[in-house]
């Protein structure tokens, strides 16, 4: 079973300013979480490292994207080169 999040509290940027050991302790050992404001607006989230999805990988994607383009493209055999291809399209 998924764990309740708890409900993020909103600070203010001159008060995060003010309490920023506060707010990093409270982050790390109590895994709260907090809004940052700029007058009234949300700017940006304070939260656990660990609560951080892992970035994705670009380079793989992209590499297996080439593999993809390679085994498609292997019996292709077309006469116009690309930009022939794209000239023509557009009249």
């Amino acid at each position: 079973m998924p764990r309740k999040q708890k409900k993020m509290e909103e600070i203010g940027i001159r008060e995060l300013k003010a309490r920023a050991s506060d707010v990093v302790r409270a982050v790390k050992e109590q895994r709260a979480r907090y809004v940052i404001t700029q007058r009234g607006v949300p700017v940006a989230v304070i939260i656990p490292m660990d609560a951080v999805p892992p970035e994705k990988n670009n380079g793989e994607a992209l590499q297996k994207m080439m593999e993809l383009r390679k085994k498609l493209g292997k019996n292709v055999r077309n006469k116009k080169n690309s930009i022939d291809i794209l000239s023509e399209m557009r009249r």
